[in-house]
């Protein structure tokens, strides 16, 4: 059994062009990331998928394993499952966002435990508290209803779980946003790929909802880090003053 943690970075984005090499105290945003998922302690490789030689030029450049993939791949599930070529249905696969220079390493290692605890889980993504009305009401943060083993039961753009009768408390913690990281088992992993698909996940835009649909059973970490990530150059701007900060205190 092997873990790989691979990290999908396409050039093309229509808020943020070029977004993945566009420089961070002198160094490409890709390379930020592959620096934080290495610090991860239960991953024997990190890869990173992309369809763009420049990305794989950039990412080798710092010291990084790149692989190109086809640029009509559906989505960033496919590019992970295309980039880990001929994976076995033990290993675990981890699908790091390519944009979140500040992800961290201890999450990533959550969740592969999680998915080592036994072969209950097909998936494992994480979660984080809800600080905010406005963010329970945003069509853009994606809410998580859990069940007593802490699995998903449903995915929603929409706020969920519903309080009919009062207005929800949203300091009490019980509601969550989901965090854009997964941990797929190889074999669900094959399964998904192959699978079209369903009514939920096109009408939501969310790929979870696939799986749940195919009955996988995903565990979810709770965690405090909120999956600071870079959509815009505004963002940029803003978490090159973090790093900056953390470079000057270390």
């Amino acid at each position: 059994m092997k873990t790989l943690g691979i990290i999908p970075s396409r050039y093309g984005s229509s808020r943020f062009p070029g977004k993945p090499l566009h420089l961070l105290c002198g160094k490409p945003l890709v390379a930020w990331v592959v620096e934080a998922v290495k610090k991860a302690q239960t991953l024997d490789d990190v890869i990173v998928a992309t369809d763009d030689e420049r990305i794989v030029s950039a990412v080798e450049a710092h010291g990084g394993k790149a692989v190109m993939t086809p640029s009509e791949l559906p989505s960033g599930t496919d590019r992970i499952a295309c980039a880990a070529g001929d994976f076995a249905d033990d290993d675990i696969l981890v699908n790091i966002q390519g944009d979140e220079p500040l992800i961290s390493p201890d999450l990533i290692d959550a969740l592969v435990g999680r998915m080592k605890e036994g072969s209950k889980w097909d998936m494992a993504t994480a979660v984080t508290p809800i600080k905010a009305l406005d963010d329970l009401n945003a069509k853009t943060v994606v809410k998580v209803v859990l069940d007593r083993d802490d699995g998903a039961l449903y995915f929603s753009r929409a706020p969920i779980p519903c309080d009919r009768d009062h207005e929800p408390d949203i300091k009490s913690g019980f509601w969550v946003r989901h965090l854009g990281i997964y941990a797929y088992r190889g074999a669900f992993l094959k399964k998904y790929i192959s699978e079209p698909p369903c009514d939920l996940e096109k009408t939501e835009k969310l790929e979870q909802l696939r799986a749940l649909w195919m009955g996988a059973k995903i565990a979810v970490i709770r965690t405090d880090d909120e999956g600071v990530g870079v959509d815009t150059p505004e963002d940029a701007v803003r978490i090159e003053a973090i790093l900056q900060a953390r470079m000057q205190n270390s």
